[in-house]
């Protein structure tokens, strides 16, 4: 795996792809830091966003793990290169009703095709609320 510091034009191709995903720009992510291996994804609470007991729908924070661990793996992928999600493990550790929501990811382990992603969700507060174990594999 390629844990060399990414360079300025590197980082401006990754913003770039991030601005075509429709799934994310419908829900209204937003990509934060990236660094080789890594990638913070953050989303504002939306009323649209709660379930009808008022706390954010696991599917949101879901998104935003995936999302997240799918930008840590686009810093190591070549031009071409095609990834998609085989896992998803998550655990949720306290509800969330309002505020923004920050997952960041890391790259824990990577081989040929497989990747597997460590994810910390943090919401305005500082507290953790989920962590999560994902797993990518390149398309062939």
């Amino acid at each position: 795996m390629n844990r060399t510091a990414l360079d300025e034009k590197r980082i401006a191709q990754i913003r770039e792809i991030f601005t075509h995903v429709p799934y994310a720009h419908f829900i209204g992510l937003e990509l934060g830091e990236i660094r080789s291996g890594e990638a913070t994804i953050h989303l504002k609470v939306r009323d649209d966003f709660r379930q009808n007991q008022g706390v954010v729908h696991g599917g949101v924070i879901a998104s935003v793990i995936d999302t997240a661990s799918a930008f840590a793996v686009v810093t190591q992928l070549e031009q071409g290169d095609r990834v998609t999600t085989t896992d998803l493990t998550i655990h949720y550790l306290r509800p969330v009703t309002e505020g923004e929501i920050r997952a960041a990811a890391r790259i824990v382990r990577s081989g040929r095709r497989l990747f597997v992603i460590s994810v910390e969700v943090w919401d305005s507060r500082q507290a953790l609320i989920a962590t999560a174990v994902t797993g990518y594999i390149k398309l062939k």
